[in-house]
């Protein structure tokens, strides 16, 4: 009886409410629409390259259900701009309908060709405008996007465009078939210039006994799983020069990924690294930024070159997701170079090796979650999947007016399985280190700071006074416990810091000259 009752009133409340329901009448729109922007820019895309997907939120603010005669692009079908609205992908719509007080999204996304516009040179603007309703009603919001022209390097692929070729590489030697994407660069790409930007699709590798020679000012753009290799026998030498507006950086040669929306200028991991392998000679980066990466830099094998294997000079490399520089039993020379924000550290030597790195500021600030490992490593062997080491020399490894510091402590690691059949040399002469052990978890010879075979003149724990190290800008200032604390000896070595500021009469140091930091309003 009780379940009878209730549908009973259950369905005379379903009739009643649909008795007096009215169908919604929408009525013509009046001109009075509102929009979360007056212009949609969808910032730099390269030509035939996809853009992210903008939206622009249109509002009826008005009390009653409206219907849009026409939404539509003003260059009608022959507009690259695509459009969803409501979902429904198109370029011209009819009747949208918006209910009082609501709104409703509109994406908006672009691919180019600039050769098929009008009077393409490098860069174009490239214009157009959505219209809502027409005559006397008639509403725009303007859309605008920069279209950059760009040298493209990718593997082959077939007509499906699924890329068909990987590479097969000479490691240690042996050649080693891999399932890295990517083809060796032909004879005319081994010049990168910097007419143009360069985008580059898997890893475009240097053939042997080959050199590529990337031009002051050059623009390097990497897709995801992308980088350079350089192979057995050839070179890559990176020879920027110092930029007077340290917003462009106009000189400088530039290594980030190939998203250019602001959003992405920061985020790390987005390409793959600069991989020298071992065999690979005479490599030389100078006033570079390399970022975004998983490693920035890899340098395999070659530790006893005369030269160095690799000479990196006046450089930042920021954002790695792992590594900013990892070297496996190498040879690297360092100068004026800059590293922060790792996700692991900002500089690993592992394996042995030799480093010598004078002048630098090694850094790491990394603030996405827990971070393993401090901004300098040391090591001198690696570990097979069944935990067996392997081990070698680690020759010399001279830190001399360096900056060593982060946001973790301490912030170096000297992990060494001691053997009398290998060395383990290294030293840290007038450096600041963030090194504070209060629970006396390190210790042994190498954490033994009063050993001037290992350690002469450092400063422990003092503030550096970087400008904004969570923003990458290393720089230090006038509180800085750096200041003037260089060797004479070193800094004669590396005259102007990175730049370009006499540092010979009160060397800092670091990488950077202090300066007065601005006071804040």
């Amino acid at each position: 009886m009780k379940r009878y009752l209730y549908f009973t009133l259950t369905l005379g409340f379903l009739i009643f409410w649909s008795s007096c329901r009215k169908d919604f009448e929408f009525s013509a729109s009046t001109g009075s629409l509102e929009f979360s922007k007056d212009t949609v820019y969808l910032d730099t895309v390269f030509t035939n390259i996809g853009s992210s997907t903008y939206n622009l939120k249109v509002y009826n603010r008005s009390d009653n259900d409206i219907s849009i005669p026409s939404v539509a692009l003003a260059s009608g079908d022959i507009s690259n701009y695509r459009l969803s609205v409501d979902g429904i992908a198109g370029k011209n719509f009819t009747n949208v309908e918006i209910l009082a007080k609501d709104s409703l999204f509109i994406f908006v996304e672009t691919t180019i060709n600039i050769n098929n516009l009008p009077n393409p040179d490098g860069n174009y603007l490239y214009t157009d405008q959505i219209e809502f309703d027409s005559g006397s009603n008639l509403q725009k919001v303007e859309l605008v996007t920069l279209v950059q022209d760009a040298v493209f390097i990718y593997p082959d692929r077939d007509n499906t465009t699924k890329v068909i070729e990987t590479l097969t590489l000479d490691l240690g030697g042996e050649m080693v078939e891999t399932e890295l994407q990517g083809r060796e660069l032909l004879p005319t790409e081994l010049n990168f210039t910097n007419e143009k930007p360069y985008v580059i699709y898997g890893f475009a590798t240097v053939p042997t006994n080959e050199t590529l020679t990337i031009e002051s000012g050059a623009r390097l753009h990497f897709h995801e799983n992308s980088g350079i290799i350089v192979s057995n026998g050839a070179s890559i030498n990176v020879n920027g020069a110092y930029s007077n507006d340290r917003d462009l950086l106009e000189n400088e040669v530039i290594f980030e990924g190939d998203r250019l929306e602001p959003n992405f200028a920061e985020i790390q991991g987005q390409w793959g690294t600069i991989w020298l392998l071992d065999g690979s000679i005479n490599n030389t980066i100078n006033y570079a930024t390399i970022k975004n990466a998983t490693i920035g830099i890899l340098s395999d094998g070659n530790p006893d070159e005369a030269n160095d294997k690799l000479t990196v000079t006046n450089t930042q490399i920021y954002n790695s997701s792992s590594f900013g520089i990892l070297g496996r039993n190498t040879s690297i020379n360092a100068e004026n170079l800059v590293i922060n924000n790792s996700g692991l550290s900002s500089f690993a030597g592992t394996l042995g090796g030799k480093y010598n790195v004078t002048h630098s500021t090694i850094a790491n600030y990394w603030d996405d979650g827990f971070r393993q490992f401090p901004a300098l490593l040391l090591n001198n062997f690696v570990l097979d999947e069944d935990n067996n080491a392997t081990i070698a020399d680690l020759t010399e490894a001279n830190f001399n007016n360096c900056i060593i510091y982060g946001n973790d402590n301490p912030e170096i690691l000297l992990d060494e399985i001691e053997d009398e059949s290998v060395v383990y040399n290294f030293k840290f002469t007038n450096c600041l280190i963030r090194f504070d052990d209060n629970n006396n978890n390190f210790t042994g010879a190498n954490y033994d700071f009063n050993d001037t075979s290992k350690y002469e003149g450092n400063i422990f724990n003092a503030d550096p006074n970087f400008k904004d190290a969570d923003s990458n800008e290393m720089i230090i200032g006038d509180d800085s416990a750096a200041n003037g604390q260089g060797l004479a000896t070193f800094s004669t070595q590396v005259p102007f810091d990175i730049l370009n500021v006499d540092r010979t009469t009160s060397p800092d140091l670091g990488a950077y000259q202090h300066i007065t930091f601005p006071e804040e309003d």
